[in-house]
């Protein structure tokens, strides 16, 4: 037995001998891949520094900051190099829009304390409240004077009124042209007077007939949790004198929104739809829920990615101010006539549920699905990557 033994580590290599190589390899590839990930770095710092001198030239010769065929036209190239690496481009694309947005928000920091026109006077009427804070802060963090100016603070209207370069309204809509039209005999001609509400037809009329200077309606898209403007869409409305107006257009755009200029009129009438309809609908399936006293938490532990993500936007829009909804969703006569519209839309689908008539609920599916065109596969990719988000998070 002794002498098998020695004939048989004679012939072979002993195990603690492949340990050791087997070791010796892996620490030197895993030096390598050390070397490689500390060049990635590397190389990310030194596209930054690239991309903010790109910024610079732009800023210099006045062109946009943001330029998303170039985004997206770079996107497709690094997905065809990741095929012909043998990596996943959709994984490849993931890491370059996290790359690209990490770009533009640190652009967007910078952006955000210079000022387009530093040392100008802003005053937030409504300015204790959520979004009149958050444009507080971004105006005072750009090196602009703001001055608020609330329900306690109308009394000192006139004074702070005083020299002022742009009152921005953001009160509830249902208050809104009556503040309009109580602010504008104490602002001065050349001030910029705008709101921020989510109609436009109406507050962008009161500001003209109230104020005979420069006034624009704009709607922000976005909310006062919002860490960042990169991408946010502004829409603005033209009230009176665009090239008044102009400093502060750029300066939303300075801070990384999107500017889409759209007549009053057809702003209300998209938004009718956007927010009006989308938030009605969420709210009725809320309701119906919580009168049946659906069991929620047990529903959840059945739901597939897709339910809860649904259900997400539904308990989000509960988790927020009812005032804010209410104004919103019951805003005009033009929206109340739309939602209207929208029930008895629902209850002329019943008699396929009282006939159980699958024929035609198979024929109407197609024809919207048709309508609804190119869209639908759109939807279809977005909402899978949500989902795979949320599977990833939960």
């Amino acid at each position: 037995m002794s002498e098998m033994r020695t004939q048989s580590q004679a012939g072979g290599t002993p195990a603690s001998a492949e340990s050791a190589g087997g070791a010796s390899m892996l620490a030197d590839l895993r030096r390598e891949i050390d070397a490689i990930d500390e060049r990635i770095v590397d190389l990310l710092g030194r596209r930054q520094s690239l991309t903010q001198s790109a910024v610079a030239i732009k800023r210099a010769a006045g062109l946009p900051v943001y330029h998303p065929a170039r985004e997206e036209n770079l996107i497709s190239e690094r997905r065809d190099q990741a095929k012909q690496a043998g990596l996943d481009p959709n994984h490849v694309e993931e890491l370059y829009r996290c790359i690209l947005r990490q770009s533009r928000m640190r652009q967007t920091v910078r952006a955000a304390a210079t000022g387009v026109r530093p040392g100008a006077r802003v005053l937030l009427v409504g300015g204790r409240g959520q979004m009149g804070r958050y444009f507080a802060r971004w105006f005072g963090e750009a090196g602009y004077e703001t001055r608020l100016l609330d329900v306690e603070d109308w009394p000192r209207a006139r004074d702070l009124c005083a020299e002022i370069d742009l009152a921005l309204v953001g009160v509830p809509i249902s208050l809104t042209t009556d503040v309009i039209k109580r602010l504008g005999p104490h602002l001065p001609p050349r001030c910029i007077l705008a709101d921020i509400t989510s109609i436009k037809r109406a507050p962008v009329e009161a500001m003209i007939t109230a104020h005979p200077g420069p006034v624009i309606g704009l709607h922000p898209l976005f909310g006062p949790s919002t860490s960042s403007m990169d991408q946010q869409i502004v829409v603005a409305t033209p009230g009176r004198d665009a090239d008044g107006c102009q400093w502060l257009l750029d300066q939303l755009a300075a801070w990384g929104n999107i500017i889409m200029t759209i007549a009053a009129e057809e702003h209300d009438a998209v938004m009718d739809l956007v927010q009006g309809l989308r938030h009605f609908a969420t709210f009725a399936f809320g309701r119906f829920l919580a009168a049946r006293q659906v069991n929620l938490a047990r529903t959840l532990e059945f739901s597939s990615p897709i339910y809860r993500l649904e259900m997400g936007m539904v308990g989000r829009l509960f988790a927020q101010d009812p005032g804010l909804y209410a104004d919103i969703i019951l805003a005009s006569p033009q929206r109340r006539a739309l939602l209207k519209e929208f029930i008895e839309s629902v209850g002329a689908a019943r008699d396929l549920i009282d006939n159980a008539d699958a024929d035609r609920f198979c024929r109407e599916f197609r024809q919207i699905s048709e309508w609804f065109g190119p869209f639908c596969g759109q939807a279809l990719r977005e909402s899978t990557f949500l989902i795979d988000k949320l599977v990833e998070r939960f």
